[in-house]
C-alpha cells in the first residue's frame, strides 16, 4: 500500500515515520505517526500500531445492525421464561417469603444439607471447572449402572437440547413435536433453522402413535422429542409405545425431567443397547437444584463423541458439579422428599377437585394439570391467584392450554392456602 500512494522510490531511501504514515494514509485525512520498526530488509519500516485517521463524514454502510442477523432469527419468538422470587416480590408487594411459588415445579424442600456444606468449602473456585464433569458423570454412572462414556452432563437439559439440535438438524430439518408438551423443544428447532411437524395428543393427552408413524414416513423428521412423564399433563408413555416409536427410522429424544416422581423407571439404560435413542434427565425437581442448571443425557457412543466435539468446554460451573455430586451422596434425603412430594400430589389432586370450577388431572409428576370450567377464564384465575394472594401457579397462552392451569406440587400448608385461596374466587 505504501508503495502505491508513495510518489518516490523505497530503494535507496529510509522516509521517516510521518512521511509513511502520510503517505500510506487515504487522501485528506491525517494521521499521527505511529511507532515503527524494521524488518528483515533495512530500508523498508512497517508500523506497529493502527493509525489514528479522523471518522469519515460520508453516509454509513451499515443501516442497521440487524442485517448481520440470519434471517430466520428476525421472526424468532422470545421464550417466556418463569420469573424469580425477587422479581415477583417486586411486583406484587410482597416479602418473597408471602410468595407461594407453584408455577415452575420446583422442588419447595431445597437440595440436601451436603450441598450448601460443599458449596460454602469449594477449593477451587477461582479455576476452570473439569470440561469432562468426571467426578459427577462417576457418580451418575455408578448409580444408573451405565457406562459413563454414555453420559455428557449440561448447563441443565435445556443446553444439552439446543447441543442436539446444532449437532443434528441442518437448515430446514425437522422434528416431531406432540403437544400440548415441553415447549423448549420448539423453541430450540426455531433458533436452529428446523422446522416442526406437530402430531397433537389425543383426548386425554394420550400420545398418538399413529400419527406420529405417519408424520414419519410423510415429512422424513430427523428426531421425535418425546417426555414421559409429559410436562404440562403428567402423563406416562407407555413401553409398548415407545418401542413402536423407536422402530422408525428417527432420533427418539425421551425426556425424562420428571421420572422420581412416577412409578416407572427411567428407561436410560436401554440406550446402551439403540442408536436411536437419547434420555435426558435434570438436577432441578428431585434434587432442588433448578437454580444451579444441572441436567444430563444418555447418548449412544457414536454419537456422543461429536457432542463433545461441539460442547462448549467449561459448560458446567464448579458450583453446579459440586452440589450435583454432593446431592448424590443423600439418597435417602432425596428419596424421602419425592415420597412427600408424591404423597402431596395425590392429596392436592382430591382438594382441587372440591372446587367446582376446576377439573383436575391425574399425574405422575410434581404437578397437576387443571381444566377451568364453569365460565371462568383460566388466565384471569391465574392472576386473581397471583395479585389477590401471593400464590403463582401456570397459564399458557397457546390455544390447546389457554384453558388450562397447572399447580405444582408444593408442602402442604401450600395446598391448604391454595384451597382457600380458589375457594374464595
Amino acid at each position: 500500500i505504501i508503495q502505491q500512494r508513495c510518489p518516490i522510490s523505497f530503494t535507496n531511501k529510509i522516509l521517516s515515520n510521518t512521511a509513511i504514515m502520510q503517505a500510506s494514509a487515504p487522501r485528506g485525512s491525517w494521521v499521527r505517526p505511529a511507532a515503527l520498526r524494521r524488518v528483515n530488509r533495512p530500508h523498508l519500516l512497517v508500523p506497529l500500531a493502527t493509525a489514528t485517521m479522523e471518522p469519515s463524514t460520508s453516509a454509513p454502510t451499515v443501516a442497521s445492525s440487524t442485517q448481520f442477523l440470519r434471517k430466520h432469527m428476525l421472526k424468532l419468538a422470545a421464550y417466556t421464561p418463569i420469573e424469580p422470587f425477587e422479581v415477583l416480590s417486586a411486583r406484587y408487594g410482597r416479602k418473597p417469603e408471602e410468595i407461594i411459588k407453584l408455577d415452575a415445579n420446583e422442588n419447595p424442600y431445597g437440595p440436601p444439607p451436603e450441598v450448601r456444606q460443599a458449596l460454602g468449602s469449594m477449593p477451587f473456585p477461582h479455576i476452570y471447572p473439569d470440561p469432562e464433569t468426571r467426578a459427577l458423570r462417576q457418580a451418575l454412572s455408578k448409580m444408573h449402572n451405565i457406562p459413563m462414556e454414555h453420559l455428557l452432563v449440561g448447563c441443565g437439559a435445556d443446553e444439552l437440547i439446543d447441543l442436539l439440535m446444532r449437532c443434528v438438524l441442518e437448515p430446514g430439518d425437522k422434528i416431531v413435536d406432540c403437544p400440548p408438551t415441553f415447549t423448549m423443544y420448539v423453541f430450540d428447532a426455531d433458533v436452529n433453522d428446523a422446522r416442526v411437524v406437530t402430531v397433537p395428543r389425543l383426548e386425554g393427552f394420550r400420545l398418538d402413535v399413529e400419527g406420529i408413524r405417519r408424520a414419519v414416513a410423510e415429512h422424513k423428521p430427523k428426531v421425535v422429542f418425546l417426555t414421559s412423564p409429559n410436562n404440562p399433563d403428567g402423563s406416562m408413555i407407555s413401553e409398548s409405545d415407545l418401542l413402536a416409536i423407536l422402530d422408525l427410522p428417527v432420533l427418539v429424544v425421551l425426556d425424562e425431567a420428571y421420572i422420581e416422581f412416577s412409578s416407572e423407571s427411567s428407561r436410560m439404560h436401554w440406550v446402551t443397547n439403540r442408536h436411536n435413542l437419547v434420555v435426558l434427565r435434570t438436577f432441578s425437581k428431585s434434587a432442588a437444584l433448578a437454580g444451579l442448571r444441572v441436567g444430563y443425557g444418555a447418548f449412544p457412543l457414536e454419537m456422543i463423541e461429536y457432542l463433545w466435539r461441539a460442547k462448549q468446554p467449561y459448560n458446567v460451573s464448579v458450583a453446579a458439579e459440586v452440589a450435583a455430586c454432593a446431592a448424590l451422596t443423600n439418597m435417602e434425603y432425596l428419596d424421602t422428599v419425592r415420597n412427600a412430594l408424591v404423597s402431596e400430589r395425590e392429596r392436592l389432586y382430591t382438594r382441587l377437585k372440591e372446587i367446582t370450577f376446576l377439573e383436575p388431572y391425574p399425574s405422575h409428576a410434581n404437578f397437576i394439570l387443571a381444566k377451568v370450567t364453569g365460565g371462568k377464564d383460566a388466565k384471569a384465575v391465574k392472576d386473581a391467584l397471583a395479585s389477590q394472594h401471593g400464590i403463582m401457579v401456570r397459564h399458557y397462552a397457546k390455544k390447546e392450554l389457554s384453558g388450562y392451569i397447572r399447580v405444582s406440587v408444593g408442602r402442604p400448608e401450600h395446598t391448604d392456602k391454595l384451597i382457600e385461596a380458589l375457594k374464595q374466587l
